[in-house]
């Protein structure tokens, strides 16, 4: 009988103190998605002064704030329905990249673009396009550049799209959108980014897949070497055999 209330009793403790780490845990997750949920509301109020404050006086920079009005927007929502941390960290970023939006249609203005913003994720790692380029893909002209222009008048700030890492530039057309609303490219995404990037300095993307193809090739010029050298060996072996052959 002893034991069984013993037992009994270790069984509440144990059972409380689960209870007791779980609310606890509960507590930490809820006060983190209201701090989150703070930052982001900070940087979205940010986003929506500048965004109710500028005209645009030309097409890229009506362009880009067209775009910078439409993170506001989605950054608002997903504000209102994050229900952790990470949804709400991910309404900052669309907020953060409303503000690089608005920076851009500043410079588009020839206006003091203001501060520095924070990196967006994987922004870095998709590098900033560095020279202006126009290609043609299956029947389709491309251009992008490093300034805006009537000819190149849609903004984005870097970052990865659907997998893929696109880096910031001004293009003439923008090509993250069907990706973005799809969550994938379609079958001529490898075709246009080779067009569009390869051998681009400042592009990340561009630099790694020259890198690895050179290793390819130089990998590929090693095991030539090394069957040509196997041949010629082989080919003076045998002639070394006719010539044992000979002299019998």
């Amino acid at each position: 009988m002893g034991t069984a209330i013993v037992l009994l009793l270790i069984a509440v403790v144990v059972v409380g103190g689960v209870l007791y780490a779980s609310r606890q845990k509960a507590a930490r997750a809820q006060q983190q998605l209201a701090d989150e949920k703070a930052e982001a509301r900070r940087w979205n109020e940010r986003l929506g002064g500048q965004v109710l404050n500028l005209v645009g006086t030309n097409e890229a920079a009506r362009q880009a704030l067209s775009d910078a009005s439409g993170s506001y927007t989605a950054a608002g929502s997903q504000i209102e329905q994050a229900t952790s941390a990470a949804q709400a960290q991910l309404a900052k970023q669309t907020a953060m990249e409303g503000l690089y939006y608005v920076r851009a249609a500043r410079i588009a203005m020839d206006m003091d673009p203001g501060p520095e913003l924070p990196d967006l994720n994987g922004q870095r790692s998709a590098g900033t396009v560095s020279e202006d380029r126009e290609v043609s893909v299956e029947g389709h002209q491309y251009a992008v550049s490093r300034t805006p222009s009537s000819h190149t008048p849609h903004y984005f700030p870097g970052g990865m799209v659907a997998g893929r890492p696109l880096p910031q530039g001004w293009y003439s057309e923008p090509i993250w959108k069907p990706a973005r609303a799809t969550g994938s490219w379609g079958s001529g995404a490898g075709l246009l980014f080779g067009a569009m990037f390869a051998g681009m300095a400042g592009v990340a993307i561009a630099s790694m897949a020259g890198d690895v193809f050179g290793s390819i090739g130089e990998g590929l010029s090693d095991m030539g070497d090394s069957l040509a050298d196997g041949f010629g060996d082989f080919g003076g072996d045998w002639g070394g055999g006719g010539g044992g052959g000979d002299d019998w």
